[in-house]
């Protein structure tokens, strides 16, 4: 059982291998994620990269008159940062910690050398963003093409996916500018979907009932960010950039893949 201050909490940390967990996790710094603390700014300089382990932090773009909508949202699943490593010092959204919790943090330029090495952690990294760049993607065409019922159920089983537990403090305020839509939209898609018996919302705490219900009530959107995460992002990444996946390391103990 992984204790309450273990890098290992994070599914990208946990997929180094020993030699390079060992090389950066002294390197790391434990600390809490309040809710709506702002982890960079557009065009913000950005020094050190994030890894949550509870917390959720959502990336927002922001337009001139102050609205704004998400594009993506990572927690344990990930890292906040990729423009670091990518060749950018500054990103053009914001990240703001949509459901509190912890997170390490590491040096920019640390994770930078670290990169540039080409050894597991860019193969990991890389793969990460690929996956980050889908969902983003579908984001959009979600948006576009979905009703706010199926965008609230999308929304609800991405941060379901990357907490320890089945239950979100989000307030109605905060969801609207998630999804960029106006409080009373959310108000009326929150409210279908407890009627539909899937979840309890009183005073911004959600807790989700039927998981299955959800899935079953959403669009195809959070399929296919679930399938290309769960496609990228190995159990772990051995030296020289060799992938190993769950069903790999279930075959070599003789179990089913």
């Amino acid at each position: 059982m992984l204790g309450i201050q273990d890098p290992r909490q994070n599914h990208l940390l946990a997929a180094l291998p020993a030699a390079e967990a060992s090389h950066l996790f002294p390197h790391l710094e434990w600390g809490p994620m309040p809710l709506g603390e702002v982890l960079y700014e557009s065009g913000m300089p950005m020094r050190h990269v994030y890894f949550p382990t509870t917390a959720i932090v959502s990336l927002l773009y922001v337009m001139e008159d102050g609205a704004s909508a998400e594009i993506a949202i990572v927690g344990n699943d990930g890292m906040v940062g990729v423009t670091l490593f990518m060749g950018g010092e500054t990103t053009t959204n914001r990240a703001v910690v949509q459901s509190a919790g912890h997170a390490y943090r590491l040096s920019g330029q640390w994770l930078k050398e670290e990169f540039c090495r080409a050894g597991p952690m860019q193969h990991l990294l890389l793969r990460y963003t690929q996956a980050l760049l889908t969902q983003m993607a579908q984001t959009a065409v979600c948006n576009r093409h979905h009703t706010l019922d199926q965008q609230f159920c999308r929304w609800l089983l991405l941060s379901l996916d990357r907490l320890p537990g089945n239950e979100l403090v989000m307030t109605q305020e905060l969801i609207a500018n998630m999804l960029g839509v106006r409080r009373e939209g959310v108000t009326e898609a929150a409210g279908n979907v407890q009627k539909a018996g899937l979840i309890t919302y009183h005073r911004g705490h959600i807790t989700v009932l039927d998981r299955a219900g959800l899935e079953a009530r959403t669009c195809e959107c959070y399929a296919v960010v679930k399938k290309e995460f769960d496609r990228l992002l190995p159990y772990r990444v051995e030296p020289g950039g060799t992938v190993v996946h769950p069903a790999s390391l279930q075959s070599r103990k003789g179990e089913p893949a």
